[in-house]
């Protein structure tokens, strides 16, 4: 299957720089997979399409401040974005310099010193001489705002950018369909007689890279860290039992349902996951998903397309470009069923 099946334009003033006014008054674009039917909604709306004995999965990993500025010993500048933590003195970072540092060298995060201690696949282990990385992300860190946002994050960003239900630090990228989601939507969906599960996936920089090789059967797909519990493995099972759907917020969310489910049957899942949904690819667990617009040629567009169709997500793109929805992490959403 060919990559540019899955590009599109669009046009530079959909591109959302900064999010809706009030989280729950962003768009929303219906999709419904049996009648191709579209139609347009205000986000709040979305709670008339959850029923009840449905299940709602959130992913409830927070986004760290992870974009941090140092140098080298020679003063030459250097931004990092921590890519991981390994533990508190230990992290793997990207480093953009117009030289890269060499390994053994020491450098300064903020006014932390800290060693080069290896680098693979372009990526740097950095290992802190004094302090904590919690710590120095906590004090100098800013939101690492994706690149196609094209401005440095702002005070409003350290809360905007997080979900309002958001626990687990470990995010280089906002789990961006859960955005639109605030606390008295929460309430409703529970008012509804739906119920509401938390997984956790802590999205790595790698959910931005198109895919770039001619075929998609030739991309190597990057893994993420994963956490399904069986206690939401259990809460899917009785949905099913009982008739009802299993709703996913989010690609984040889908990708850790159908991983824990891969066998056939889902089961407890805790561990990183390299799994590539494109069309073609059955779902063993999902029925309906929330989602924003995504960037052309990349994983997630393609995952939306397998479940829903090609033709059909190519039209309801065009349809949300001439009338201009704005697109990206912190544009408008999707409600696919």
């Amino acid at each position: 299957m060919k990559t540019d099946i899955f590009d599109y334009e669009l046009p530079e003033g959909l591109i959302a720089r900064y999010p809706a006014k009030e989280r729950d008054q962003s768009r929303l674009l219906v999709l419904n997979r049996k009648t191709s039917e579209l139609s347009n909604h205000i986000f709040s709306e979305i709670i008339h399409y959850i029923q009840a004995g449905d299940l709602v999965v959130f992913n409830n990993s927070r986004v760290m401040a992870a974009r941090l500025f140092g140098q080298k010993n020679s003063g030459a500048k250097l931004e990092f974005l921590i890519e991981k933590i390994l533990d508190d003195q230990s992290c793997i970072s990207h480093i953009r310099a117009n030289r890269a540092p060499k390994l053994g060298s020491t450098i300064e995060i903020a006014d932390i010193r800290a060693e080069v201690v290896d680098k693979k696949d372009g990526l740097y282990r950095l290992k802190l001489i004094e302090g904590n990385i919690w710590q120095l992300m906590a004090e100098h860190g800013h939101m690492p705002l994706p690149p196609y946002i094209k401005r440095q994050d702002e005070t409003f960003d350290a809360e905007r950018y997080q979900t309002v239900y958001g626990e687990l630090l470990g995010s280089v990228a906002a789990p961006t369909a859960g955005l639109h989601f605030t606390k008295a939507i929460l309430q409703a969906i529970k008012n509804k007689g739906a119920d509401i599960a938390y997984i956790t996936l802590h999205v790595g920089s790698g959910t931005f890279k198109p895919v770039q090789t001619d075929s998609i059967h030739a991309h190597v797909m990057h893994s993420e860290l994963i956490d399904v519990p069986q206690s939401v493995c259990d809460q899917v099972k009785k949905t099913k039992a009982n008739g009802g759907r299993i709703v996913a917020v989010g690609t984040t969310s889908v990708r850790s349902l159908e991983t824990a489910a891969q066998s056939g049957t889902i089961q407890a899942f805790y561990g990183e996951s390299d799994i590539f949904i494109y069309p073609g690819k059955s779902f063993n667990v999902v029925d309906a998903m929330v989602t924003n617009f995504h960037l052309p040629k990349s994983t997630l567009i393609m995952l939306v397309s397998a479940f829903a169709s090609i033709d059909m997500i190519k039209e309801a793109y065009q349809h949300a470009i001439d009338d201009n929805y704005r697109f990206y992490s912190y544009g408008d959403a999707m409600f696919i069923y």
